[in-house]
């Protein structure tokens, strides 16, 4: 496996470019350290951590609803262990992780905005704890579903990768939604959200590749069609590598959408063989409609927060998403087929 503190990007022929982002990563990870004075220390549990154990980073806030299952899903997935930063939650979120016994919990009452979004926390947790492991970073409203999905896991998938020597699992952010209004829909604690939340946007998505960072940009979904169809540019991006085989000197830059060094952004081109995946994303179950009056006034959680007031303004006014053209969940195969997700040459 390559370590790219010794070995330069070689995935741009522009060796002042490969150099501007070399620096900028060494600032992302000066960043970091100087972040880690702002999380304390709850529950330290990684003495248990294994060396090949693949672990998951996520900070949360307020995610007591979805937690159950979140850590049933990824549990079933592989997962060894969690390293949670629980950004000021006031629900039963941190008593909920308290007790599990494969969670590492810190806590933070800082600013999510003004750490990269969170970034900055789990840049700093990768970096004392997931050296040498394959790394998942995911939010609590993202499910990771893979090619075979429920006759393999990531350790299937992990070995497969490491046996090609590739360093990257990639993954397609699928928006679901009700076919009614969001506060109309029924959901028990544990249930998984997938079941309430049936519908999605299959068609309409644009990929693009980016000269900068090596990725392919993805937009699309629901949120492109409903809120952002007269200014496309401004619709969230979708494409994501949530699973890294980490290394000390690696860092995100925006979520998981972009890291660095830049050839972590290539597991979206088909030309390499690999699978990808997709993240089902449940953001709109019923809470969404009171939570975005208050998304909305923090304004935490987009760069250019302004653009999206319309859309929290829609959000709390408890819209129908589900439209004509709307597909259902079915299974992994489904995703394939409509060029969300491929089992390259993992068969």
């Amino acid at each position: 496996m390559p370590g790219a503190g010794t070995k330069p990007d070689i995935t741009t022929a522009d060796p002042a470019q490969a150099l501007r982002l070399r620096w900028r990563r060494k600032r992302l990870l000066w960043r970091a350290f100087r972040k880690r004075r702002e999380v304390t220390r709850l529950h330290d549990r990684t003495a248990r951590i294994m060396p090949d154990d693949i672990l998951l980073f996520s900070t949360i806030r307020n995610e007591a609803a979805r937690l159950p299952y979140f850590l049933r899903h990824y549990r079933a997935l592989g997962v060894a262990h969690f390293l949670f930063v629980d950004n000021d939650s006031s629900d039963e979120t941190v008593s909920i992780l308290a007790q599990q016994p494969d969670v590492s919990l810190w806590r933070t009452g800082a600013s999510y905005r003004a750490s990269r979004f969170g970034v900055d926390w789990l840049t700093w947790l990768q970096r004392r704890y997931g050296h040498g492991h394959w790394c998942l970073t995911a939010d609590a409203d993202e499910l990771l579903m893979l090619p075979h999905h429920g006759a393999r896991d990531l350790r299937d998938l992990t070995a497969w990768l490491d046996a090609r020597g590739a360093e990257v699992f990639a993954a397609v952010m699928v928006d679901l939604y009700p076919k009614g209004r969001l506060s109309q829909t029924q959901i028990t604690p544990g249930q998984p959200p997938q079941e309430a939340l049936r519908w999605f946007d299959g068609w309409g998505h644009t990929w693009e590749q980016q000269a900068k960072y090596g990725n392919i940009s993805v937009r699309g979904g629901v949120r492109k069609r409903l809120y952002f169809s007269g200014k496309p540019d401004f619709a969230p991006h979708l494409h994501k590598t949530p699973l890294i085989k980490w290394h000390r000197s690696y860092a995100y830059i925006s979520s998981t959408h972009i890291a660095l060094p830049r050839r972590l952004n290539r597991g979206l081109d088909a030309r390499l063989g690999l699978p990808t995946g997709v993240l089902l994303h449940s953001k709109f179950l019923p809470e969404v409609v009171t939570k975005s009056t208050e998304e909305k006034t923090r304004a935490e959680h987009f760069t250019h927060a302004a653009r999206y007031d319309a859309y929290y303004d829609h959000l709390a006014a408890d819209p129908v998403l589900w439209g004509p053209d709307s597909c259902e969940l079915r299974d992994w195969q489904q995703f394939e087929d409509l060029g969300l997700m491929t089992r390259g040459d993992w068969r």
